[in-house]
């Protein structure tokens, strides 16, 4: 089972069992529901057996059919009673266990909500799923039915244990003599099921990782034909799940078989001994019959808890993954005493700052320093892997500097709360993500109370206006799964509406026109300048265009996570080799349109 950062020391499967039995505490009522349901079904089960001894003794072998009548009407009335709550006993169990699976779901969502961007980049999302889907549906399987069934099963074995004993305690002990080797089958049992559990699990997150990844990248696939490589992958650890399967199936019916032997073994002895009894007067037929019906249900609990502790080792296995998800750290949180950030006015600074991702041995930002005055416009180029991405990613806080400041207005990012300062910078990243919904919904995520005129104003702004108002629905256009149906320039266009409706005070563009055209680049960079000049909003963008960085009041200069140069873009030419370089081999030029 991989290990990801952050992670706290799983507890055990018990443990971990244990600590899923109370989020129950919500559902009481149904729980203590169904725990009464069920000892009274227990209750009835346990009275059968007497109700078939007293018509064999009482009523047969004396010729009293009205001692006949009634044992049958009262094996009547405790089916009866037996099936009623036998049907409260698992509803209100199921209720119970529905309520745990809903918590334990949202639980789990709102901590992959909450976690930081580092903990993402190295978690896999098959996985992620597989804790929030089969897993949370094990731990539910054995909080709903496993815990009544195993409190039902150790009921049946006290009670008919003691009935055993009541009824004739010589027979009782021959009889109880042949439990100890199914105790120690089920032993062996348990030893050998509960690892192999953990390695159905860990396969079956990897192969949903294997799905994930070849659904999310099928036009990639496609254009290499690759479907037949991603086939073979699939297959190996779709294989690799069936053989852990056939494993658990091969260890289940190499030793059941045993404990149905032993249980048989278990008649034989009490027939065999309780005939003698008969004939030697000390034991009557009726008494016998109700005691080879409690040895049968001796036995049947027996089996049942095998097969239960085999569903309480794999709900333990889910249950540890589950809360080890939950435990994760958070690693960019408020700090205590945190206060909220102050209306922005647009200054950024970044002081000596030093970045290394979790893991990496190499430091991605190396002493970084620079100041933004409100309202400027600040252009970002860099060699390739120079860190202009994890720059602009710690304004925000998506991660925490690990030497240096970053300040806003003087305050130190990580002194402030998180929800005022992110409600105050809008930040379009590389990847324009849309969610399924309509377009109105996607560009209002930020704000989802703005009204539609605000939301074509924000559409107009970005050059998003035209293409929205050419599709059937217009603003009601519902888009798939990641923006599915739109253009690369189009999502891109949404993303930064979404942006420019939030009216922030620090707008972050990482990379957000690379697939517009110059033409529609310039027609941003236009209404941008005209939301600078309205807001003084301060603009940090990675450079893409010639334009932004002849347009730009600064432009920083990357080299291997330092600033190799900064000043205006006359300055620049005159002084940089470095940026001279970049100019010639990564801006694009303006076409003469846009120009």
């Amino acid at each position: 089972m991989e290990q990801q950062r952050g992670m706290t020391h799983a507890p055990g499967g018990g443990r971990a069992v244990w600590r899923a039995l109370g989020y129950l505490r919500r559902y009481r009522g149904e729980t203590v529901g169904a725990f009464v349901a069920l000892l009274l079904a227990s209750g009835a089960n346990l009275a059968a057996p007497q109700m078939v001894r007293l018509a064999v003794d009482e009523g047969l072998s004396r010729g009293a059919l009205s001692v006949v009548r009634a044992a049958v009407a009262g094996l009547v009335g405790i089916a009866l009673v037996r099936g009623l709550f036998n049907f409260l006993q698992g509803y209100l169990a199921e209720r119970a266990s529905q309520g745990v699976a809903f918590d334990l779901r949202n639980a789990l969502f709102a901590r992959l909500q909450r976690l930081s961007f580092s903990y993402h980049d190295q978690a896999q999302t098959g996985q992620l799923l597989t804790r929030l889907t089969n897993d949370v549906d094990q731990v539910r399987a054995f909080v709903g039915g496993g815990v009544v069934q195993v409190v039902a099963s150790l009921l049946m074995v006290v009670g008919c244990s003691g009935l055993l004993f009541l009824t004739h305690p010589l027979l009782a002990l021959a009889a109880l003599g042949t439990i100890a080797p199914v105790l120690w089958v089920l032993r062996q049992f348990m030893g050998r099921i509960s690892p192999m559990f953990g390695k159905v699990q860990a396969t079956l997150g990897r192969l949903n990782s294997v799905l994930q990844e070849s659904l999310r990248g099928i036009r990639v696939v496609r254009a290499f034909s690759g479907e037949g490589r991603e086939a073979a992958r699939y297959g190996r650890f779709n294989e690799e799940f069936l053989e852990h399967n056939l494993q658990l199936i091969r260890i289940i019916s190499s030793h059941f078989p045993r404990v149905g032997l032993f249980a048989n073994l278990g008649t034989w002895v009490v027939v065999g001994l309780g005939g003698w009894l008969i004939f030697h007067e000390r034991l009557s037929v009726g008494e016998l019959l109700a005691f080879n019906s409690y040895l049968g249900f001796l036995f049947m609990p027996l089996v049942s808890l095998g097969f239960l502790a085999a569903q309480m080792s794999r709900a333990g296995v889910s249950a540890v993954r589950i809360f080890e998800l939950l435990d994760t750290a958070v690693e960019v949180v408020d700090r205590p005493g945190a206060r909220a950030l102050p209306a922005l006015s647009g200054r950024v600074e970044l002081r000596d700052v030093h970045f290394r991702y979790a893991g990496g041995e190499r430091e991605i930002l190396r002493g970084v320093s620079f100041e933004v005055e409100p309202g400027q416009l600040v252009a970002i180029l860099g060699t390739t892997g120079s860190g202009k991405s994890t720059l602009i990613n710690l304004i925000p806080r998506f991660y925490d500097v690990t030497a240096g400041a970053v300040l806003l207005d003087g305050h130190d990012v990580r002194e402030v709360t998180l929800a005022s300062l992110r409600s105050q910078v809008g930040i379009v990243l590389q990847d324009a993500m849309l969610f399924s919904g309509t377009l109105r919904e996607n560009i209002a995520y930020g704000r989802p109370e703005a009204t539609l005129e605000e939301v074509q104003a924000a559409a107009r702004a970005a050059q998003a206006e035209e293409f929205i108002a050419a599709l059937p629905q217009g603003y009601d256009t519902v888009v798939g799964e990641r923006g599915v149906g739109l253009s690369g320039g189009q999502r891109q266009r949404v993303a930064i509406a979404r942006a420019l409706l939030t009216q922030p005070r620090l707008l972050i563009l990482d990379d957000s026109t690379s697939a517009v055209d110059a033409r529609t680049e310039a027609e941003i960079r236009r209404a941008l300048d005209a939301l600078m000049r309205s807001t003084r909003s301060t603009a940090i963008v990675i450079a893409q265009r010639l334009s932004t960085v002849r347009d730009a009041h600064l432009v920083i200069v990357l080299d291997e996570g330092r600033v190799a140069a900064q000043g205006r873009h006359e300055e620049l030419l005159a002084t940089s080799a470095l940026y001279n370089e970049i100019l010639g081999s990564q801006l694009q030029p303006d076409s003469v349109e846009a120009a």
